[in-house]
């Protein structure tokens, strides 16, 4: 067993939310044939150690439950690779509305 993680520490759980069996007839058959997972950060309740189920309160304040996985979770999500044709709309958009103001709104 590991050390044990104190309690308030940023971490990360995990739960099998819905086994396959459990999915809706209208999800797609590849689909059907795994869980539905879900991975939540928030800060620990208890002093626990990895492996453990705890609970934990989210930065929304919400309460979840699940095996606690990882000690101090990086967020490593991104938006993927720029969309070539959206990069310079917000300048785009800051001439149009500079423009509708020095105009007068017409």
């Amino acid at each position: 067993m590991g050390a044990k993680i104190k309690k308030g520490a940023w971490v990360e759980i995990y739960r099998v939310v819905l086994e396959p069996n459990e999915r809706a007839p209208q999800v797609p058959d590849d689909t059907k044939k795994v869980p539905l997972e879900m991975k939540v950060k928030g800060f620990l309740e208890k002093d626990a150690h990895i492996g453990d189920e705890v609970e934990i309160i989210t930065q929304a304040g919400r309460r979840s439950k699940g095996k606690l996985v990882t000690l101090g979770p990086p967020y490593d999500h991104g938006f993927g690779n720029p969309v070539e044709e959206l990069i310079g709309i917000g300048s785009e958009v800051r001439r149009l509305l500079r423009t509708n103001r020095t105009s007068g709104g017409r």
